[in-house]
């Protein structure tokens, strides 16, 4: 990790032009924008009200440390493109990925010792804890507001300072030479059926997929069918690529429940067209995939709000969809996957999955016979 050494007697210096610039423009507000501070502040929050006032502090700040969980793919094009934009902060994004990197920066940021980063990326298992670490922005009122140019749903309601530039949808994957396109299963419940039953279908040994149904079926009728799930003899492995791979090779005719944008890249590399996939119903989608947030730490906070809204925004989204690749939010009008789930009922995974989607997950497990991978 690099960066500027961080100073603390510095912090307060950086949260006062967020705090008084807001307030300079208060003769200018509309009545919405005013009562939307008004509100804002009283519950703790910073509320820059024009995205000029942001870009003006960001220019004066000059510089953009982050951490971001985006793949190298799109990392690479997506830092380009901010520094094209934005040609006046000297920006450095590193990429921090695997268990082992988040729990030690979150010992770092529980210690005090995390130094030089604006803002960061949080993992889907960690949010809770890493939450307390970000600065209290509002970045839904923001968003709402028009004041940055991402739509409000990918802002966590809730905490309303991070947000997430990417949804994830569980598919179906199938070998067309051990499963003809006609007899591909519509919903969830037809892999109950004695035909899929004996070794034909392959997935994931953490449960995600199924744990998605919840909003849509309710958790008993998600549990009941991951233990008639588990009787129809099915092979397990750890990790959803291992899964394509396998079925794509002819060893299972489906894998159930890998990510779409895994099947997507897979088929790029099939000329043959062997692997197919099938968008079943409902839906097992999550709004919710990589999330950032500006940290508390942050002595360029208003650098790192524009790189947040660089990732939600258009220019941004078709990054993510040409080089993630297709792993733009659903909440981008035109991104792939907001095509594909057009028309079809949704099990809608939203931001309150965050905090019971390992309880699903354990009660599915224990539904599933607790299978091991092989």
């Amino acid at each position: 990790m690099q960066g500027r050494p961080f100073r603390k007697t510095l912090l307060p210096l950086v949260l006062l032009p967020l705090a008084m610039t807001s307030s300079v423009h208060g003769a200018t507000m509309s009545a919405p924008v005013l009562k939307a501070k008004q509100e804002a502040e009283a519950k703790g929050y910073i509320l820059p009200t024009s995205r000029a006032e942001i870009v003006a502090n960001a220019k004066r700040e000059g510089k953009l440390r982050a951490l971001s969980g985006l793949t190298a793919s799109a990392l690479k094009p997506m830092i380009e493109a901010f520094k094209k934009k934005y040609p006046f902060i000297d920006t450095y994004v590193e990429e921090i990925e695997g268990t082992d990197s988040y729990q030690r920066f979150l010992l770092e940021l529980n210690s005090g010792r995390a130094k030089n980063w604006d803002a960061t990326y949080i993992p889907y298992d960690n949010y809770k804890a890493f939450l307390p670490h970000q600065m209290k922005l509002d970045i839904l009122a923001m968003a709402s507001l028009g004041v940055l140019n991402t739509h409000p749903k990918m802002v966590d309601p809730v905490s309303r300072n991070t947000v997430s530039a990417n949804s994830v949808m569980h598919i179906l994957a199938y070998n067309r030479k051990l499963l003809p396109d006609d007899k591909v299963p519509d919903q969830w419940e037809d892999f109950l059926k004695p035909e899929f039953k004996g070794r034909k279908i392959i997935a994931d040994i953490r449960p995600t997929a199924i744990a998605t149904l919840v909003p849509a079926w309710g958790l008993e009728k998600t549990v009941e069918f991951a233990r008639k799930l588990a009787a129809q003899d099915v092979a397990w492995v750890r990790g959803g690529t291992r899964g394509i791979t396998a079925t794509m090779a002819g060893e299972y005719s489906v894998c159930l429940g890998p990510y779409f944008s895994s099947v997507k890249r897979t088929q790029e590399k099939d000329p043959a067209g062997i692997l197919g996939y099938k968008i079943i119903e409902p839906v097992s989608l999550r709004y919710v995939s990589r999330i950032d947030a500006v940290l508390k730490i942050a002595e360029h906070p208003h650098a790192a709000l524009l790189w947040l809204e660089f990732l939600t925004s258009p220019e941004g989204q078709k990054i993510l969809d040409d080089y993630g690749p297709f792993q733009a939010s659903v909440f981008t009008p035109g991104s792939v996957m907001e095509r594909e789930i057009r028309g079809k009922k949704l099990s809608e995974g939203d931001w309150s999955l965050l905090l019971t989607l390992d309880k699903y997950e354990a009660k599915i497990v224990e539904a599933l016979g607790f299978p091991k991978a092989k």
